[in-house]
């Protein structure tokens, strides 16, 4: 009979939720830890300093492939240079959702589309950029800054 007073619920509830809301605590205060101490490099995935920022550049090709994939899109397209050579260029896009929000669709841009890329140049001289937006032959223009 003792051993029921002993071991009430109210008793066992109590030393329980301290045990518990201690556990959640120190479980919190870990991942919250964590988060600071990552390394810089986790966080940069959408920085945009390999990308020359200041200055727009603007190129004339022909769309070769239009890659709608997650984490983000890109159109590829061939540029005929002064000397007549071919010359490859990639630009990156946002995500499918963020591109979504700004009306592109799987097929807005199609292989063999005249356009002109807009946008920041990569820092390492390399032909990539960040696109601004495109711009198609008949003067239409399609944003890919998403705000």
């Amino acid at each position: 009979m003792f051993a029921v007073h002993a071991a009430t619920p109210e008793k066992f509830n109590t030393s329980r939720g301290i045990a518990v809301t201690t556990k959640y605590f120190i479980f919190f205060f870990a991942i919250v830890t964590s988060l600071f101490l990552q390394p810089d490099a986790v966080f940069a995935h959408h920085s945009t300093a390999e990308y020359d920022m200041t200055a727009l550049t603007t190129v004339k090709g022909t769309v070769t492939q239009f890659e709608w994939s997650n984490p983000h899109a890109y159109i590829y397209i061939e540029v005929k240079n002064d000397n007549g050579k071919t010359a490859k260029w990639t630009a990156e896009l946002a995500s499918l959702g963020m591109l979504a929000r700004v009306n592109w669709k799987r097929d807005s841009v199609k292989p063999g589309d005249e356009i002109s890329i807009v946008g920041n140049r990569a820092r390492n001289g390399t032909n990539q950029m960040r696109l601004n937006k495109i711009v198609f032959a008949d003067g239409q223009e399609l944003s890919a800054e998403v705000r």
